[in-house]
């Protein structure tokens, strides 16, 4: 097999085993699939973490995913889908943070894994085994990458930094102990 053709089939099984776990991933927000939430479930979720209104941050997050996730899979208007994947995962890893980076203790590695990902398919292309390539890239020209990435930045930028004043009022008037327990004892 020559380079480009390992090449092609490279990034087909990442667009394949990406787009397909962001699109499960959008599907259990939006229709309450694999155990999901739906979009009822999903919202009040979103709330409870600072994502308001909850509903329809639940349904920006799930057609992100899912569409985006699907598009990567079929390799179909590359740069839009990756950035919109990469976006929803940085919301995602915002909600993560705190709990350092392992996802084992509920960190943000799993979302930026996936994040990161879709961006680098974004970026690369989605190869000749996709209909982006059977379209003639008709939907994957390089200007739209940078568009697509400075879209996907300004919206998710003005979200996660809506929520963060959200978290932060929240707190205000609440005091942390002077002392901990343990010194008290």
């Amino acid at each position: 097999m020559r380079r480009y053709h390992r090449r092609d089939l490279g990034l087909l099984l990442l667009r394949l085993g990406t787009g397909g776990v962001l699109a499960a991933h959008g599907t259990q927000k939006l229709f309450g699939w694999f155990g999901g939430h739906g979009i009822e479930g999903t919202g009040q979720f979103m709330e409870s973490v600072g994502y308001a209104p909850g509903k329809a941050s639940a349904t920006a997050a799930g057609l992100a995913e899912t569409g985006g996730g699907a598009l990567l899979a079929l390799g179909l208007a590359t740069p839009a889908a990756g950035a919109a994947a990469a976006g929803a995962m940085a919301g995602a890893a915002a909600v993560h943070a705190p709990n350092g980076f392992f996802n084992q203790s509920g960190g943000y590695e799993y979302a930026a894994t996936l994040g990161l990902t879709a961006a680098g398919l974004a970026v690369t292309g989605p190869g000749r085994l996709s209909l982006d390539h059977a379209l003639g890239h008709a939907v994957n020209r390089s200007w739209m990458i940078p568009v697509a990435f400075a879209a996907t930045a300004a919206g998710t930028a003005l979200v996660v930094g809506a929520r963060a004043r959200r978290l932060r009022q929240a707190k205000e008037g609440e005091q942390d102990p002077l002392f901990e327990e343990e010194y008290l004892e």
